[in-house]
């Protein structure tokens, strides 16, 4: 790629999020930018607004929305609270209890809802007054919601890993779904140790005991919840369903157990529910329609082939890259979201992980978990923000609980990095 289409691409981009345009408009712009000057004989405006139609035109694409809508409902359906029930039978007695509760509670909810955003609202909504209300700060629960609201995005089911795998040339969904679980569970287990000696440290009160028969029944009650996980991921790794099916199911299945189990879900709230489905599927897909426009030009113009050969001119360590690609995909995640940030970076990053012997499912895992990092931390983090509007706290007084927090996380990437096997192991026993 040549130098001044590299700075136009880079500085537009730049300059426009600067000025505060959407960010799906700022990669649309600097692309067609870049054409102009790279490709002039071509019409650029038609080529951008062919690149964004094809890059929409996938029917695996067709889940998003569907796990969107199902995410919807289970935040109107009183799932959040039945799942924080159940995790404090698990761990309320624990020192640092409620704290625990919070972890698990949003790791559970983010992978049934599939939404990082809808955890920290709705497990936040419910926990940060129960914290702060049995003496916790105000800041450690905010920070201790945010955090592991991120969970969902690593454990199946997650939107974020069907855009890797179109964006990856089609890594098997089911494979990435199946990779998820070990890597999210020890996000979690790396925030709650954290969480534990801080909460250790403060002295802050066990929550109350909950008798037998108490335990059983909070238990039951958030089955129905909990077998939305085996219903979609099983019936995806036993081949009755694909992805996208399983998404439709999830949504008919929610449909049923938030109006008619629940009871929380009325007919008069639909109409509402379905346009926020509607606008929030409508953001994801400018977003990854423009962000493959973008990535096309990178392509046309050789970028991923220069920044594979300075990478591995650099080194040919696997260690040493796999270190070089860690920092730069923390750094893009401070700026940039999920989606546009996975549909840009894995047509650059993973011709470079998979010449040095990397697979390519675990390369995702790797890639959305580094980015869910990038949720927490402005000035972009659209967890953080959602999370400090819950809590009713500023951002500034949650940086400092949220670092050791953060420091957890980078543990448990570099963790996940190095060691192929926690992500390969579960899709290899299923075959996938």
């Amino acid at each position: 790629m040549y130098l001044l289409e590299i700075l136009i691409l880079v500085l537009s981009f730049v300059i426009l999020l600067g000025l505060g345009v959407p960010i799906a408009f700022s990669i649309g712009i600097s692309a067609m930018l870049t054409m102009l000057v790279s490709i002039s004989a071509m019409p650029s405006f038609t080529t951008i607004a062919q690149r964004m139609a094809t890059g929409l035109d996938s029917f695996a694409l067709l889940a998003i929305p569907f796990f969107i809508l199902a995410g919807q409902l289970m935040n109107r359906g009183g799932i959040a609270a039945k799942l924080i029930d159940f995790a404090k039978v698990l761990v309320g007695r624990l020192p640092g209890g409620l704290a625990y509760v919070n972890i698990i509670a949003a790791m559970l909810f983010g992978a049934i809802s599939g939404s990082a955003v809808a955890a920290a609202s709705a497990i936040g909504g419910i926990m940060n007054p129960r914290m702060v209300k049995e003496g916790y700060s105000k800041p450690f629960s905010a920070a201790v919601n945010i955090t592991s609201a991120t969970t969902g995005m690593i454990i199946p089911p997650s939107n974020i890993l069907i855009v890797y795998s179109l964006a990856s040339g089609g890594v098997s969904i089911a494979a990435l779904f199946v990779a998820g679980y070990i890597p999210g569970m020890i996000v979690g287990l790396a925030l709650m140790i954290v969480a534990g000696v801080f909460a250790y440290r403060k002295g802050y009160s066990v929550g109350e005991s909950v008798s037998l028969k108490e335990g059983i029944l909070k238990f039951l009650d958030a089955i129905p919840s909990l077998v939305l996980l085996v219903l979609v991921i099983g019936g995806i790794i036993a081949g009755f369903f694909t992805a996208t099916e399983a998404s439709a199911v999830a949504v008919l299945y929610t449909l049923v157990l938030s109006m008619l189990v629940y009871r929380k879900v009325k007919w008069k709230d639909l109409p509402e529910i379905f346009l926020q489905t509607v606008n929030t599927t409508s953001i994801v897909m400018i977003l990854i329609g423009t962000s493959v426009g973008m990535s096309w030009v990178m392509s046309y113009e050789n970028l991923p082939q220069g920044v594979s050969n300075a990478l591995l001119s650099i080194s040919d360590n696997p260690i040493v890259v796999l270190l070089l690609i860690n920092l730069i995909l923390l750094f893009v995640g401070i700026f940039m979201d999920m989606t546009p940030a996975v549909l840009i970076f894995t047509p650059i990053f993973l011709p470079v992980v998979t010449e040095l012997g990397m697979d390519p499912t675990h390369f995702g895992i790797v890639m959305v978990l580094n980015l869910c990092i990038g949720l927490c931390t402005p000035p972009v983090g659209s967890v953080l923000f959602v999370g400090c509007s819950v809590a009713k706290i500023g951002i500034d007084k949650v940086i400092r609980p949220l670092l050791p927090l953060f420091i957890a996380m980078v543990v448990a990437l570099i963790i996940v990095t190095y060691i192929p096997a926690l992500s390969l192991w579960l899709p290899s026993l299923f075959g996938l």
